[in-house]
């Protein structure tokens, strides 16, 4: 014998479509809708990727891209990606590092970047200061392996953790960095390093990095449509 099949009367059909039409307006209202595009392939990715599932649920949507491209080409790369996107994005943000880049080339990305409403969030000289941050002040340049040593140096102190050694594209990276470092510590530390500088000398900003900002919209997404609407 066959199953019956529910017929659902047309009215009420349509009374229902209207009202999963407003739902789903009503909630873009209150979604903020992120592109992040990022230098590299799997380390800033995965950390991006890691903090969206700590993001609550239904205010913020991410459509995060390791690119592999570096400086103005990753910026050119954004702007293009802003434009031909099906879905308008709220905010597109940009990341990138100084790392041996030429200084022309960092500094111009910056400022292309911010006169084409693209939001940079850049670290000089290495990604790896934003994780260090989160366990002690930097305040003097390094490089990408001098930070490698000290981030070691610093999660070995953690519990079940005396032989770790950093990797790069190591997608639990977010996990332990949450879990044995101070995430709050970090921002403030960061916001310290910004408020060294004034002028747009970008390269020559070293340590500094603007990572945390692109953290507090994500975490912020209510300020966030609140100044898209001022």
């Amino acid at each position: 014998m066959m199953a019956r099949v529910a017929k659902i009367d047309n009215a009420w059909k349509k009374r229902f479509e209207r009202q999963e039409k407003k739902r789903l307006v009503n909630t873009r209202d209150e979604l903020v809708y992120f592109l992040i595009v990022c230098e590299g392939e799997k380390t800033e990715p995965n950390y991006f990727k890691a903090l969206e599932k700590e993001l609550p649920i239904g205010t913020v949507e991410i459509k995060i891209d390791g690119t592999g491209f570096n400086t103005v080409g990753l910026v050119d790369y954004a702007i293009k990606s802003k434009k031909i996107a099906n879905r308008k994005f709220d905010r597109v943000w940009v990341v990138f590092d100084k790392d041996d880049f030429p200084e022309n080339d960092f500094n111009g990305a910056i400022i292309k970047a911010n006169a084409n409403g693209i939001n940079p969030a850049w670290t000089n000289e290495a990604f790896e200061l934003w994780f260090l941050l989160h366990f002690q002040f930097v305040n003097t340049a390094l490089n990408r392996d001098q930070y490698k040593s000290f981030l070691e140096r610093e999660i070995q102190k953690g519990e079940g953790f005396d032989k770790y050694q950093y990797k790069k594209n190591d997608p639990n990276t977010y996990s332990i960095i949450m879990k044995l470092g101070n995430h709050e510590q970090a921002k403030t530390w960061a916001d310290q390093l910004l408020e060294k500088y004034d002028d747009h000398k970008f390269a020559s900003h070293n340590p500094c990095t603007k990572v945390h900002e692109l953290i507090r919209e994500l975490f912020n997404p209510k300020e966030v449509l609140a100044n898209l609407s001022n």
